[in-house]
């Protein structure tokens, strides 16, 4: 039986597990910054799964179909993700950056339909490897061996991924810390970088020191706006979610242990999903 939020966030390896998943993302994010930007925001985020859906249930039904992008702004639209203007540029952004393409076999359509880049779907299939492994991490599994072993499990997998956190509560209204760095550029990397930089160990601590001492130096090696990041610090740190040990900038940050656990339940939910979208593929290849 695939876990659920509740089981994840009680285990006492998640920390360690979530720790190894995010060095991972970050080190997506440095040897593949174009692709990683598809994920910048909530909002790219969300809208990418959804893409990404609709593109691989035309694909089970259609080889070949790809993805028409009016279809994929009605859903963005419907599904409150984004307003028409803002999926449309987008899509436009993708499409400039190659991270989809038109469908070559498709030209002298009325309409022609876009699929995503092959390293789009290479990156894909290693976010979905990294997180089956956290999964793995937590109960001894083998989701991973499992997925490498039929890796078109992906077009199932994926769109269910995609159904669950966009129909999530908790994925859609986070709490408050969580939120305000979910909707900023890299602000899910920026609380990665965090998570990996705290102090190991750490039980029973209202502060949890980290490595970090900049926000000009975490900018910049996230290559975000110094001015925006340090806005949102300044916020974080009202609601006394993080802070400074010593003089500001020129002491290690800490962060609440509220914000971590915030952090942590934020990702129990989404490997909840993972690990319930994984289940129902494997059942629905067995049957």
């Amino acid at each position: 039986m695939p876990m659920t939020a509740d089981d994840i966030l009680a285990h006492p390896a998640l920390e360690r597990c979530v720790r190894s998943q995010a060095q991972s993302l970050l080190s997506i994010q440095g040897t593949s910054p174009r692709i990683a930007s598809l994920f910048a925001t909530q909002q790219r985020w969300l809208m990418a799964h959804a893409a990404l859906a609709l593109y691989f249930r035309n694909e089970a039904d259609n080889p070949g179909a790809g993805l028409l992008a009016e279809r994929f702004l009605e859903l963005a639209e419907r599904h409150d993700l984004a307003s028409r203007n803002t999926a449309s540029a987008f899509l436009t952004e993708m499409l400039k950056y190659e991270m989809v393409r038109f469908v070559a076999s498709s030209e002298g359509r009325r309409h022609w339909p876009f699929e995503p880049a092959p390293a789009v779907l290479m990156a894909l299939f290693h976010w979905h490897a990294l997180h089956l492994a956290t999964l793995d991490g937590l109960d001894g599994g083998a989701r991973v061996a499992a997925f490498h072993a039929r890796p078109a499990l992906l077009g199932a997998i994926q769109p269910l991924i995609a159904d669950g956190l966009i129909g999530s509560g908790a994925v859609r209204k986070p709490p408050k810390t969580f939120e305000l760095f979910t909707w900023i550029d890299e602000g899910g990397l920026v609380m990665d970088r965090l998570i990996v930089g705290c102090e190991q160990g750490v039980v029973g601590c209202e502060r949890i020191a980290t490595d970090v001492t900049s926000i000009s130096a975490l900018a910049r090696h996230l290559n975000v706006s110094r001015t925006h990041l340090g806005r949102k610090f300044s916020e974080a740190e009202a609601f006394g979610s993080l802070g400074w040990s010593g003089a500001r900038g020129r002491s290690p940050l800490w962060v609440s242990a509220g914000f971590r656990r915030e952090y942590h339940a934020a990702q129990a939910v989404k490997l909840a999903i993972i690990d319930a979208a994984f289940e129902s593929s494997i059942l629905a290849g067995s049957a």
